[in-house]
């Protein structure tokens, strides 16, 4: 049964008034207040319902302090008892979920709560919900400006051990007859006595620790005649092919053995692949079968972040801005971050925070990715990938009309014919006007049997133009605000612990790389708040604190109002209040 307080009505009377008012400042201008505040009552608890009675069974414990503390746990990267410490004992966890009763009931949270919690949100992608709504949530109080954005990718490593290929051979090989003795016995034991032996302990596993580089190849080669056997031995049985620690003995043969099959089916023989051969989304470890591999960053996951940016004018304006990490996903370290801006840009229209133009490294800038961008209204920045050559950078001199047709030279010549088909052209011109021409050597137009000939395509001009940009001072003042990006992605490390983690498998790395993203919105937003309660201009000349206790009254009047509405609606006598608190 689920058991929810109403965090949306405010309170009547100050149920924190036995804070002195130092304590209580402190507590209002740190991330307690701004999440006590503006978040809490915004948080996605009517999602969690569909998981529980609303009748039957014992009551939960208050949803909404639960959201707070698996997000805390996240966002301070805590352990499962360092949280459960931190939810009985700690003030400001007791100030920003709002609860002031001295109860075990409130203020204790057993580990095996915690963990089902956090499964319920992780197996029906409630992180990414928790995420949303609190980044719309800010970005709404604080009136961000989501224009101008800019996206960058972090290597992440989930808790599990980097293995060699001999490594992860054995380790499969030891998981599943670890899993076989289990489930199957009997069939466990008509494996060869040598071969279990040889890989079921883990004091014989940890021996292939200790090969030599000289016996390297040998080893392997051997390893992998065994794997091959054990998946030759209980090819037809359907029990055993059920099994996900057989599934993951068949990927690496695959992966990591070439596999010759007769006419029926039957593997007849295995050879090692050579390392170039290994692909990058190929096993790394059993443990965690969802990580891939990047050949720059190495095993693991990586996470795209799209965030808001201020310009130069904007970050020597008296009101501070607040830049808003608007967009995370999570992927596999073999996936190419070229295929990660689209989906970016989609992701963040569909909640209205799309941006008008968009900072990216040159593998996000695709000829493709800018054109699709374009479509969607948004200007993709970044320069172009290579070294182009002269010829390259002389192409977006030639004065060509919109519908990619050449009408002159740089020297001011115009073609003599323009062929078209599709996307690609080819513009003749005089040879006698060629022949004579000073910038010839660096011209990309050949000589033909008579004319010479301009081969070009819409995409080469469309490159060629980004390649010119990119020499000019206006691309350089633009361009040089996306390196604020890497201090976003040192913050986001240095203040939850994202790239070492302490989880496995895809759906545990996703749901704790998207809330520490969460926190690291709110404490950005924290700061902000911070300095625009002590900004003077910020409160029309008047006092911080006088002007603040000012808003904290007419937010108790309007409380009161409301409940003087509804509790003397039926008297009818509460139109003679209505002026007093108008004002």
């Amino acid at each position: 049964m689920f058991y929810t307080k109403d965090r949306k009505t405010g309170q009547l009377f100050d149920q924190w008034h036995y804070l002195g008012p130092k304590r209580r400042k402190l507590l209002d201008e740190s991330w307690a207040g701004l999440f006590r505040e503006k978040i809490l009552p915004e948080l996605p608890v009517e999602r969690m319902i569909p998981f529980f009675s609303p009748d039957m069974g014992r009551p939960t414990k208050e949803l909404y302090a639960v959201l707070g503390a698996i997000l805390f746990q996240q966002i301070f990267d805590l352990t499962d008892e360092e949280t459960v410490s931190q939810m009985a004992f700690n003030l400001q966890w007791y100030y920003a979920l709002d609860n002031p009763e001295e109860s075990d009931g409130v203020k204790y949270i057993c580990p095996k709560t915690l963990w089902s919690m956090r499964n319920t949100l992780t197996d029906n992608d409630l992180d990414t919900v928790l995420f949303e709504k609190i980044t719309d949530t800010l970005a709404k109080v604080f009136e961000v400006d989501t224009s101008k954005q800019r996206i960058d990718s972090v290597h992440i490593k989930s808790n599990m051990r980097r293995l060699g290929r001999i490594g992860i051979l054995v380790r499969c090989l030891h998981k599943f007859l670890v899993n076989l003795k289990r489930q199957y016995k009997e069939l466990f034991d008509t494996l060869p006595q040598e071969l279990v032996e040889k890989y079921l302990s883990e004091k014989a596993v940890a021996c292939f620790s200790l090969v030599k580089p000289s016996d390297t190849e040998r080893t392997l080669a051997s390893v992998s005649k065994d794997l091959f056997q054990v998946v030759q031995h209980f090819m037809d049985d359907p029990q055993v092919k059920a099994m996900h620690s057989y599934s993951l003995l068949l990927r690496v043969l695959n992966e990591q053995c070439r596999v010759k099959e007769t006419a029926d089916g039957q593997l007849v023989e295995i050879a090692v692949k050579p390392s170039k051969e290994i692909p990058s989304d190929s096993l790394q470890n059993p443990s965690d079968p969802d990580a891939g591999y990047s050949g720059h960053k190495g095993q693991g996951y990586q996470v795209q972040i799209m965030e808001t940016y201020s310009t130069a004018a904007e970050e020597e304006a008296s009101t501070p801005k607040l830049e808003l990490i608007t967009h995370v996903q999570v992927e596999s370290a073999h996936q190419s971050d070229a295929q990660a801006l689209i989906p970016a840009l989609e992701a963040t229209a569909e909640r209205g925070m799309d941006p008008e133009e968009v900072l990216a490294d040159a593998v996000y800038g695709s000829d493709e990715n800018c054109e699709v961008a374009k479509t969607m209204g948004v200007e993709v920045v970044s320069p172009v990938m290579g070294t182009p050559t002269e010829k390259v950078l002389l192409l977006a001199e030639f004065e060509s009309a919109e519908s990619g047709q050449v009408l002159q030279c740089p020297q001011g010549y115009a073609p003599v014919k323009v062929k078209g088909k599709k996307n690609r052209y080819t513009a003749a011109f005089d040879s006698e006007s060629c022949l004579h021409c000073p910038r010839r050597s660096a011209c990309p137009v050949v000589p033909g049997k008579k004319p010479f000939y301009l081969r070009y395509d819409r995409k080469a001009v469309r490159l060629a133009q980004r390649r010119a940009r990119e020499e000019t001072p206006e691309f350089r003042d633009r361009y040089r605000f996306r390196a604020g990006i890497e201090g976003t992605i040192s913050a986001y490390d240095a203040r939850t612990g994202v790239k070492q983690l302490r989880v496995r498998g895809f759906e545990a790395v996703r749901f704790c790389a998207t809330l520490k993203a969460t926190g690291v919105n709110i404490f950005r937003a924290t700061v902000v708040r911070r300095a625009l309660m002590e900004a003077p201009e910020a409160f029309v000349g008047e006092k911080p604190g006088l002007c603040q206790a000012i808003f904290i009254f007419k937010e108790r009047c309007a409380t009161l109002w409301g409940r003087l509405q509804r509790f003397m609606a039926p008297v009818g006598t509460y139109e003679n209040f209505e002026p007093i608190f108008a004002r």
